[in-house]
């Protein structure tokens, strides 16, 4: 079974509340998906420790029920 992107945002938005989140659905499957996710969560952080966050928030979905996630992070830009 495939997952919308609307649950992936809401469990992003769950972990981290102030995110902006862009998600795009890349084959129209459910499978395949690209997101930016832009937060002040992740000042101070490394991309991969941004990376690890949004992984977090999808709760081991990540391989499973979400196969393939592009993932872009950054924090917001004054």
């Amino acid at each position: 079974m495939a997952m919308d992107a609307h649950e992936i945002e809401r469990m992003i938005k769950a972990a981290l509340p102030d995110a902006a989140i862009e998600i795009k659905d890349l084959a129209g499957d459910g499978d395949h998906y690209a997101a930016t996710v832009v937060s002040d969560a992740f000042k101070g952080k490394t991309r991969v420790q941004q990376h690890q966050m949004v992984y977090a928030a999808l709760q081991g979905n990540m391989g499973g029920v979400l196969h393939a996630l592009a993932l872009t992070t950054s924090v917001p830009q004054d």
